[in-house]
């Protein structure tokens, strides 16, 4: 089954321990702290691999983490980075936050993108020795690193993409000009999911199509199956809008589905048009089309039993979308989004790991905040606590 959303909950890793250590050796029973810093977390990344076709390997994936940095030790030994946890999307994917704030759009096969930050490991206690404090007894925790809901929604990047109602023969014209392989069958709905295909040009140039289940009218507001795939017309740089010559009223019939890509919006309404006019086989005489519309770049009569224009309509696509896409503008979109998290604020605590257990400076948090927050440092029952001039013990 085609999978074009995912949702995942992804958690960067949390910054390791400073270290709270001090020189011992043979000879010297009194030397100065050397407690190494804490690695940084690993970070939560999303790149495209062009390999893939859709968003089926996060069925089962909902919860993403990256490692933890490495704890910092004696003699000034720094914890080591904790690994990133990368995940890979097929070309298209668009990762969007909570509130529906699009993150990045990852449009091109170098697309990668930062999606939550690896916490910053805590400082040694030999970073806080001075002329006036010696022996300092203490280190910070690692800081917690991003953690955030996304959805992931895919919207397939292809040169052209077939469209028209259910029946039209989409498909069978698909498996004609392509080397893909769509279920064909005498009756509507055949297609529940959108189908790409490779189609072979002259000087080794290839097109990808892809077949889009069939569109009703109403499909914009949800009607019938094709509502669920109108995104993935979006980035088609030419639209295939495929008539049954067979049937009565092309013109009524290719306004139906014209005013459904109108309605959805997203650019369809302005997008070059290729019509086909399918099934000839079935007539005597070809009709004629006669809608006037400056979008429509080309007609081309053919019929998926026979072959006939069939090799015209592969001309045709070739002629329409140029070998290299028109450059985009400075005031455009670019290729992709590369997505930067809004820079964090400071803590407005930090936690100290001491040789008696732990220290809270900074603006005291809530007792919620707080009591979640030693948790995750990993806080043990009868471990002692400071908060100001309290002093209390976990239980």
């Amino acid at each position: 089954m085609f999978h074009d959303r995912a949702q995942i909950h992804v958690q960067a890793g949390r910054g390791g321990d400073g270290g709270l250590s001090f020189r011992r050796e043979k000879y010297v029973p009194k030397g100065g702290p050397d407690g190494g810093d804490g690695g940084r977390g690993g970070d939560v990344v999303v790149s495209v691999d062009a390999s893939l076709r859709d968003l089926s390997a996060f069925r089962r994936v909902r919860w993403v983490k990256a490692e933890r940095g490495g704890n910092g030790r004696g003699t000034k030994k720094h914890g080591a980075d904790g690994d990133d946890a990368a995940l890979r999307v097929p070309v298209g994917t668009q990762v969007v936050d909570a509130e529906g704030r699009l993150v990045a759009d990852l449009t091109t096969e170098s697309g990668r993108v930062v999606v939550a930050r690896g916490g910053q490991g805590g400082r040694g206690n030999a970073r806080f020795a001075t002329p006036t404090r010696q022996t300092p007894r203490f280190a910070e925790t690692g800081l917690p690193g991003d953690e955030l809901d996304l959805e992931l929604r895919l919207k397939l990047v292809v040169d052209a993409a077939l469209a028209g109602l259910p029946n039209a023969g989409k498909s069978s014209l698909l498996r004609r000009i392509s080397n893909a392989k769509p279920k064909v069958a005498d009756y509507p709905f055949t297609t529940l999911e959108p189908v790409l295909g490779v189609v072979d040009g002259p000087e080794e140039r290839q097109l990808t199509v892809a077949d889009v289940p069939g569109l009703i009218e109403g499909a914009a507001e949800g009607a019938g199956l094709g509502h669920q795939f109108l995104a993935h017309l979006e980035r088609a740089r030419l639209l295939v809008h495929v008539l049954d010559a067979s049937e009565p009223d092309l013109e009524g019939r290719f306004r139906t589905i014209d005013r459904e890509l109108a309605e959805y919006g997203a650019g369809l309404d302005v997008r070059p048009q290729l019509v086909v006019l399918n099934k000839i086989d079935l007539l005597e005489n070809v009709p004629a089309f006669t809608v006037l519309d400056e979008r429509i770049v080309r007609v081309v009569a053919t019929s998926c039993a026979t072959g006939a224009g069939v090799d015209d309509l592969k001309l045709a696509l070739f002629e329409l979308c140029p070998a290299e896409p028109p450059a985009t503008s400075d005031d455009e979109l670019p290729e992709f989004l590369d997505y930067t998290p809004r820079a964090r604020r400071g803590p407005r605590f930090r936690i100290l790991r001491t040789d008696r257990g732990y220290r809270v400076v900074g603006t005291p948090p809530s007792a919620e905040e707080l009591e979640e927050a030693l948790r995750a440092v990993g806080i043990k029952r009868g471990t002692q606590v400071e908060v100001g001039d309290e002093e209390l013990e976990w239980q």
